[in-house]
């Protein structure tokens, strides 16, 4: 089993730009006009060309939009130099939402993609999560 990992864009383009430069991915393949393969992570990421105010699926009352929004389901990028991480996904158009936070298990910054997509940068200290992992 893998995992892929496809998140809605309202400009192709300006994903692009943002995630090659903010994680250091590069384009794998075009699919067709409306998607992108990115590669370099531990997942390919496809950024799939969505319109703002489209139906979010078949006959939904529910549509798109790419200001903040909150989901259950967000990306975690473990990385080596949190405050690195940040700086370059804020010089690359993300928003850090809040001051980034050091527990004994790491360290955590919760950030937004230009898209209205939430993700947080870890930066694991001593164990990691065996720090605080009760099984």
């Amino acid at each position: 089993m893998e995992f892929l990992v496809n998140l809605d864009v309202d400009d192709l383009e300006r994903a692009i730009d943002f995630y090659v430069t903010a994680f250091g991915l590069e384009v794998g393949r075009r699919l067709g006009d409306d998607g992108v393969e990115l590669i370099g992570g531990p997942a390919p990421l496809y950024l799939l060309a969505k319109c703002a105010d489209t139906p979010a699926w078949k006959n939904a009352d529910q549509h798109r939009h790419y200001g903040r929004h909150w989901t259950p389901v967000h990306l975690d990028v473990v990385v080596e130099d949190i405050d690195a991480a940040v700086a370059r996904a804020i010089a690359a158009g993300a928003a850090q939402e809040q001051p980034t936070v050091t527990d004994n298990w790491g360290k955590l910054a919760l950030m937004a993609d230009p898209f209205g997509h939430g993700f947080c940068f870890v930066q694991f200290l001593n164990r990691g999560y065996d720090e605080i992992a009760t099984a």
